[in-house]
């Protein structure tokens, strides 16, 4: 049988109930470190009601203390420390009389006189409400601090699923306006049939576009059958000179990848291969895991970037920059961007991720 994993709460996610657990817990450890310490002592039983008492001020002291503090915390350094010192000798003077008036009341016939006790229990409840004033002040930035590291890190993720979805978006309206094109062009040829085709295919591509958001991750398995989908497209506009062939290894079929990763790589292939060649060319696609990491390589037989000059060089560099800066807001460091041009012709893009399934992600998560 399965054991559901346990997820421990954060001590602090409820402040309050912090707060409480640690002003009770505090103030039970200092009643009983003072009162052990007392009838280790040799001090009779009696001696715990002083005790308990000033226990007890001490405890309603800090309350009211953690009050104003609390309103003190946001404002100016200067006005903070200074109220709080004042507060704190104000607090310990309280106290320390409360503790004075017990102990006269406990010990009538005793040689010290009011002033001596008083100063003692102000020496000692100025040092115990300085150690809780401190404690009060250093838990509280330190989860202020932790709250702004907190808000940078989810205005970071925003920016950046921002910036991925922005970098996936510009991916659609040059390959939508070209096939648009082509079925405005087929209707004034009153070629309905392959018009409707391609309309048909069209829709199929878009509705899995729309169905992903910009910033998920599909499997490779899903990301071939979106590219099958464009090829079926742009094969009613090239025939038989656009000639696509896949080689996936099995196990490399269930690696995540950012959608829509390779769909501008085959497309520049169409643009810079098929369209200037007469008998057009082959674009392969393959991938293969080496280790660790998922390769994709995407290769076309076309003039290559030589023949294609500074023009096409500055055209393809457009598609190649938007999925090298896609790889690099997904996985900074940790991937390979390559691209190389044979002499001989033809012009290929290597891609190396990390390889991750679903459920390894889950588990992660």
């Amino acid at each position: 049988m399965a054991m559901l994993p346990i997820k421990p709460t954060p001590f602090f996610a409820n402040k309050n109930r912090a707060f409480w657990n640690l002003q009770t817990l505090g103030w039970a450890g200092a009643l009983a470190l003072r009162g052990i310490s007392g009838l280790a002592n040799g001090q009779p039983i009696s001696f715990l009601v002083p005790i308990i008492i000033a226990t007890i001020t001490g405890y309603s002291v800090s309350l009211v203390m953690s009050v104003i503090y609390q309103t003190l915390i946001d404002r100016k350094p200067l006005v903070t420390w200074g109220v709080t010192l004042i507060v704190l000798l104000t607090g310990s003077a309280l106290w320390a009389f409360v503790d004075a008036w017990v102990a006269t009341l406990y010990r009538p016939g005793s040689d010290s006189n009011f002033t001596a006790i008083l100063l003692g229990a102000f020496y000692l409840d100025l040092t115990l409400l300085g150690a809780w004033s401190a404690l009060y002040y250093a838990i509280n930035f330190f989860l202020r601090i932790e709250e702004q590291q907190d808000q940078m890190l989810r205005l970071e993720n925003q920016a950046t699923s921002a910036q991925l979805a922005m970098l996936r978006y510009q991916l659609n309206p040059h390959f939508l306006f070209n096939t648009l094109n082509s079925i405005s062009t087929l209707v004034l040829l009153k070629q309905t049939e392959p018009a409707n085709a391609m309309l048909s295919r069209l829709s199929s591509f878009l509705r899995y576009t729309l169905a992903n958001e910009p910033t998920a991750r599909v499997t490779l398995e899903q990301e071939v059958e979106t590219l099958k989908l464009y090829l079926d497209i742009e094969k009613m506009r090239f025939e038989e000179r656009l000639r696509a062939h896949f080689d996936i290894e099995t196990n490399a079929s269930k690696a995540l990848l950012p959608s829509l990763l390779l769909q501008p790589l085959v497309e520049n292939a169409i643009k810079y291969a098929v369209t200037p060649k007469e008998d057009g060319a082959d674009i392969n696609i393959s991938a293969q895991l080496i280790g660790p990491l998922l390769r994709i390589t995407v290769t076309d037989t076309g003039p290559g970037l030589k023949k294609q000059g500074e023009k096409a060089n500055a055209s393809t560099g457009v598609g190649l920059a938007n999925i090298r800066d896609r790889l690099s807001q997904a996985y900074e460091d940790n991937h390979r961007f390559e691209t190389r041009s044979s002499p001989g012709g033809g012009y290929s893009v290597i891609i190396e991720i990390p390889f991750e399934t679903r459920e390894q992600r889950q588990l992660q998560a």
